[in-house]
């Protein structure tokens, strides 16, 4: 009898260690930054002496940049491991994204994974702004991925294990779409990055799990965790690279999850603000199957846009029908210019199209060296438009012909340009703000003011009145410029501000969203100093979303990434 119980013991105990597995959890490398290359490689080094971890998963910021060096470096340093490693992109490397995103799947392979691990399914999706400073969002494809690899499980009980780089919280956009979607399984937590920081979340009773990033900061050697999975428990111990393991920090309880039942009511957004404004309703919507990343230009009859499945649509103003579709074989992030019967949009498959306005049928395309992320702007028959490989083009609008180029600009280009006399100005991320000559192509300046280059003024789309161009970017300055010198007239941190920019029909006046206290704002554009016209508390909160800020019919119009 006692042989028989021994037995079962060692049964018992050789099943459940055949259920136990390790990995490697790191994350936020920011391959790029000061020592980001060199504390990967130390990481990548150690868990290469441990013979017991089975995979890596590595949840967003791999770069600090979002450049192809960057992409290349990383891959490079993970290619090494001697186990599976599992990638998932972040804000770092989607916000800054020269490609457009199209790099890191061309060097990855993919923006998101599954797999399973003695009997666990883990999902991994890609997370952050969109090539658009705003709260970070699992794209749309990404949702459709997540849905499609959960409708496609077959015993309800099978354990869901998802990595994102975000929180499931507010700092998502979407995030409330994502747990939705988890809990219509059996999922037992959410393995993320982001904060820098070992920290144990609740989203909405789905365990949420953030690891420190790998970067060393201030001390010696950097980090990340080492994870043990067991039948009824996951543990979290952080690992110091190459020199040892600290106590288990986090347990999370794994076992059967229903959420059919729940009683728990949690907070979601809450849009009963548009019942206060009874006068706004919606003449129609229109739900797209991939995400919109560029601005919608409105023809006489048609409104013009495109997504990230590498369309662009033109709807009827009036229904919301489509109109036409024309499909390029990158994602867009460009913004559609109209001129006549001509559309034109920059694609990140390296070509620039011209369409037809009312067929949508193409006319021309002209061909770049390097992907385009950056919208057109069409003067007199010219379309002006930045590219990613540093380059600056004017094209004759209709036999698509190279009028000239400028080959100096620094880093890439993803603003609309702004021609404004006979000049044409525009940011880059290289920490630079140039002004060309609209006829030749000629340098007339440019302003090299940024230590930065995450506070270049790249994403803002200038405006101009009063012999002045203005300027907000991420350094929260309110700047004008003298257009004919680039002699800075102000430059000022007084009212916090970041990259959304308007201007009145009169040109009297130009607009700002005031970023921390989510006021609107009016300046004086004949003033020689900052000079504020009016402050509206528009109740913003906090507002980091690009966008310009449009007058029409004596109403100022102005988009908000916040849900107020």
């Amino acid at each position: 009898m006692k042989h028989f119980l021994f037995l079962i013991l060692i049964l018992s105990a050789l099943i459940s260690g055949a259920q136990t597995f390790r990995f490697a959890h790191v994350t936020d490398t920011h391959v790029g930054g000061s020592t980001g290359a060199l504390d990967l490689q130390l990481t990548v080094d150690d868990i290469n002496q441990q013979s017991d971890l089975d995979f890596v998963i590595l949840s967003g910021d791999v770069m600090e940049f979002g450049s192809n060096a960057e992409l290349v470096e990383a891959k490079s340093i993970l290619d090494k491991l001697k186990i599976p490693v599992y990638v998932t992109p972040g804000n770092h490397d989607s916000k800054w994204s020269e490609s457009g995103n199209n790099d890191f799947v061309r060097i990855f392979g993919s923006e998101y994974f599954s797999f399973e691990k003695n009997g666990f399914l883990f999902i991994g999706t890609a997370s952050g702004p969109n090539m658009r400073m705003a709260p970070g969002l699992v794209p749309r494809e990404q949702l459709v991925f997540l849905e499609s690899k959960l409708n496609s499980i077959k015993d309800p009980k099978q354990p869901i294990i998802f990595i994102n780089h975000y929180p499931l919280d507010e700092s998502l956009s979407n995030w409330y779409e994502v747990i939705d979607l988890l809990k219509t399984r059996n999922i037992q937590a959410s393995l993320l990055g982001h904060g820098h920081n070992n920290k144990l979340y609740n989203f909405e009773g789905i365990p949420g799990v953030m690891a420190r990033s790998n970067l060393r900061v201030k001390d010696e050697t950097g980090g990340y965790n080492i994870v043990t999975v067991t039948t009824d428990t996951m543990y979290y111990s952080e690992r110091i690279t190459g020199r040892k393991t600290l106590p288990v920090w986090c347990k999370v309880p794994l076992g059967p999850k229903d959420f059919k039942n729940e009683k728990t009511t949690w907070s979601r957004p809450d849009f009963s603000g548009n019942n206060t404004y009874p006068q706004v309703k919606t003449i129609w919507t229109f739900q797209d199957k991939s995400d919109i990343g560029t601005g919608i230009s409105i023809s006489e009859k048609t409104a013009i846009f495109a997504n990230t499945n590498g369309e662009i649509l033109a709807l009827d103003k009036r229904s919301g029908k489509i109109c036409w579709r024309f499909k390029t074989s990158g994602k867009i992030y460009s913004t559609p210019a109209v001129s006549s019967n001509r559309v034109i949009c920059a694609s990140t498959d390296q070509n620039v199209y011209c369409l037809n306005l009312k067929t949508g049928k193409l006319v021309w395309k002209f061909e770049t060296g390097h992907p385009i992320v950056a919208s057109p702007e069409i003067n007199d028959g010219i379309v002006f438009l930045g590219s990613s490989e540093g380059v600056f083009r004017a094209i004759d609008i209709l036999t698509g012909t190279l009028k000239w180029q400028f080959n100096e600009v620094k880093n890439f280009v993803e603003s609309k340009p702004l021609v404004y006399g006979n000049a044409v100005y525009f940011g880059s991320w290289g920490n630079t703000f140039y002004a060309l000559d609209k006829t030749s192509g000629k340098l007339l300046w440019k302003r090299e003011k940024y230590s930065n280059r995450m506070l270049s003024p790249a994403a803002v789309w200038p405006v101009a009145a009063n012999g002045k161009i203005f300027i907000v970017a991420p350094d929260r300055h309110f700047t004008a410029l003298n257009a004919e010198t680039g002699e800075e007239i102000w430059d000022s941190a007084k009212y916090s501000c970041r990259e959304s920019i308007g201007i009145s029909s009169d040109g009297e006046q130009v607009y700002i969203k005031n970023m921390n206290e989510g006021h609107v704002m009016a300046f004086d554009t004949r003033a020689t100093n900052q000079t504020v016209v009016w402050d509206c508390d528009a109740k913003l909160g906090y507002e980091i979303g690009p966008s310009p800020i449009t007058e029409n019919d004596k109403l100022i119009f102005v988009p908000t990434c916040t849900d107020k």
